[in-house]
């Protein structure tokens, strides 16, 4: 994995937030002049925070969620244009999250979220691997299926 020395790195922790039926929480970005997609809970590590403690900072300021996060369970480094408009290499850390509850709390959203986040639901792992917007991970159907197995 080779990361890209011309770009800002962006540490970030990303959550996969399973319901009691093992549907997965996204959230829907509409951002102007592109696409709409949606992605998993999670956000930028702080300076000197690491992945895990973003992580579960990011999973009660996104949902009012409060657990921990568990292991590490995957990591990406995608290059991408940031809702902000700035190309960043990414490094994002994946943790899992099983949650009792499906009604969560966006009162604590950013007012850059407040205003491109339009949108949450649960997904299937099927409604994922046949959504005809935008999602990231792409490979996200299958991150959770590893995961039933493992």
């Amino acid at each position: 994995m080779s990361l890209n020395p011309n770009l800002r790195l962006r540490r970030a922790a990303r959550l996969i937030v399973l319901d009691p039926e093992g549907r997965a929480l996204m959230f829907r970005y509409d951002v102007p002049g592109r696409d709409p997609f949606w992605v998993t809970a999670g956000g930028e590590c702080e300076a000197g925070e690491s992945f895990e403690d973003a992580a579960r900072r990011e999973l009660f300021e996104e949902t009012g969620f409060t657990a921990d996060p568990g292991p590490q369970i995957a990591r990406l480094t995608p290059e991408f244009i940031t809702v902000e408009g700035e190309p960043v290499q990414a490094d994002e850390r994946f943790f899992l999250v099983r949650v009792a509850e499906t009604v969560i709390d966006t009162a604590r959203h950013t007012a850059t979220e407040q205003r491109l986040m339009t949108q949450h639901r649960w997904f299937t792992l099927a409604e994922l691997a046949d959504w005809p917007e935008a999602v990231f991970p792409a490979n996200l159907a299958e991150m959770i299926e590893q995961e039933k197995r493992a």
